[in-house]
């Protein structure tokens, strides 16, 4: 276990140098040859949420509810806890790299998102996709796409999900605290965690086992609603204290281009935790939210691709939500110990900064949206695991085995300390987000003919309509 836990750090520390640069490749690549289409088909998006399914689409995952999902996975501990261990381990520049992350992104997330679309399958009534599926059918690599699905069942399904549990779990031991005198018996050590690791394995049960139209209406519910409670919370706590805010913009722009602390300390500096927890948090060419977009039912792909890149505008400012609270705080001010290290970290910081703005109120909304975030993240995480596990297989034991196992990581995720499991979730990660960018980027001609037909249709007035035998684009059996 040593070794491997060297070798893990190792990867962490080293690998994701290599790991930014081809981020930034990608990013500026597609932005390129889209013509900045994150931004230019923004006016477009609400029109596409919007569109009304007829009778016999019922069964199929709307756009809207595709979205809900990718965001769900999208938001999560890593907009809560996770802005906060950034901001307190690389400073407060590390929010500036994760809004460059999210500005070039967006490209990156169209063109997954699209290609998912392009060589999506069909699952019964509806679709299943993603870089799996484009892998083996695009760029004929068949073994590749199995490598990819099985990294990321292992980050998502158990990496990721035992992490959510987790940290959720931990969000209770506020209260531990507060209703108990004991000494003796820590939280950790008490049955809270067996408790409420048992509820939320018995939901998960239900969603993972359940029709798969349930985890879209769900999340297209909770996800929107958490999500305009938060930022709105932010904007509060901004203007209460806006004389702090050139402060703080300063404060940002200072240690974001602090060179001499980027180049002494590369792997801990504010650039890459920056562009690390961006990755982590927004998702973008990590090969993910594709599997979420494969499904929804659409007339044309760029739409579903145009969808998800506005899914990682609503992470930013969410992220952007969650770094404005901790860096308007008095807690983050005084949050250096005699040591010099800092006194609070992750989830009681973002929970001491709440307290500080609105009271225990404050606390009890931190704690309601980590279990709502977590809950969704924990749905939307299940979705892409099972489309890569239905690539591998059909055989319904093996996709029944793996539904139980991922209920029982769930559970064992609250009653473990799973910083090892973190450490391999992001090397599974960044091995999987580099399979993905190196074949989005050998797919990058695809992606421009269908956008460029996409465009030619709204340019003649048409609802686009897409047409791949038109366009001789092969092995994308869904549309035609």
């Amino acid at each position: 276990m040593d070794f491997v836990s060297l070798i893990v750090d190792l990867i962490n520390d080293r690998y994701y140098s290599i790991l930014v640069l081809l981020l930034v490749v990608t990013g500026f690549y597609y932005s390129y040859i889209t013509g900045f289409v994150q931004f230019r088909m923004l006016p477009y998006v609400f029109d596409l949420l919007t569109e009304k399914q007829e009778e016999r689409e019922k069964h199929h995952i709307s756009p809207f509810q595709a979205l809900m999902i990718s965001t769900a996975s999208r938001v999560g501990i890593g907009n809560i806890a996770g802005i906060a261990v950034a901001i307190v381990l690389g400073g407060p520049g590390a929010l500036f790299w994760m809004w460059v992350m999210a500005f070039f992104g967006g490209a990156s997330a169209f063109a997954e998102s699209t290609l998912a679309q392009v060589y999506k399958s069909r699952d019964g009534k509806g679709f299943k996709g993603g870089p799996a599926y484009y892998i083996s059918k695009a760029l004929n690599l068949k073994w590749l796409g199995a490598i990819f699905a099985v990294i990321l069942i292992i980050t998502y399904a158990y990496g990721f999900n035992g992490l959510q549990s987790q940290t959720m779990t931990s969000a209770f031991e506020f209260y531990y605290k507060a209703m108990t005198n004991s000494t003796e018996i820590s939280f950790a050590q008490s049955w809270w965690p067996v408790i409420i690791g048992g509820i939320l394995a018995l939901f998960a049960a239900f969603m993972f086992f359940g029709d798969h139209t349930k985890i879209g209406k769900a999340s297209s519910i909770i996800v929107p609603v958490m999500a305009m409670i938060y930022i709105g919370l932010a904007i509060i706590a901004m203007i209460m204290h806006y004389e702090k805010i050139p402060e703080v913009i300063s404060m940002i722009f200072k240690s974001a281009f602090d060179f001499e602390a980027i180049f002494g300390g590369f792997a801990g500096s504010a650039l890459v935790i920056g562009i690390k927890r961006g990755l982590f948090s927004n998702e973008a060419g990590m090969g993910s939210a594709p599997n979420a977009a494969a499904a929804a039912f659409t007339t044309h792909p760029a739409k579903q691709g145009a969808i998800q890149a506005f899914s990682v505008l609503i992470d930013v400012i969410i992220c952007t939500s969650s770094g404005f609270l901790v860096l308007f705080s008095l807690a983050y001010a005084n949050n250096i110990g005699l040591d010099g290290k800092p006194i609070l970290t992750a989830l009681p910081l973002v929970q001491e900064t709440m307290r500080e703005y609105y009271g225990n109120l404050g606390v009890h909304f931190t704690t309601i949206s980590i279990v709502l975030f977590a809950v969704t993240s924990l749905i939307g995480n299940y979705y892409y695991a099972q489309a890569n596990i239905k690539y591998l297989t059909q055989n319904p034991i093996i996709i029944n085995i793996f539904k139980f196992s991922a209920v029982l990581m769930i559970f064992i995720g609250a009653n473990m300390d799973l910083q090892f499991a973190w450490n391999l979730a992001d090397a599974t990660m960044a091995f999987m987000a580099t399979i993905n960018i190196v074949s989005i980027l050998l797919l990058g001609k695809i992606v421009k003919k269908v956008l460029e037909d996409f465009s030619t249709q709204k340019k003649q007035g048409k609802d686009p309509v897409f047409s791949a035998s038109k366009l001789g684009i092969k092995n994308a059996e869904c549309w035609d």
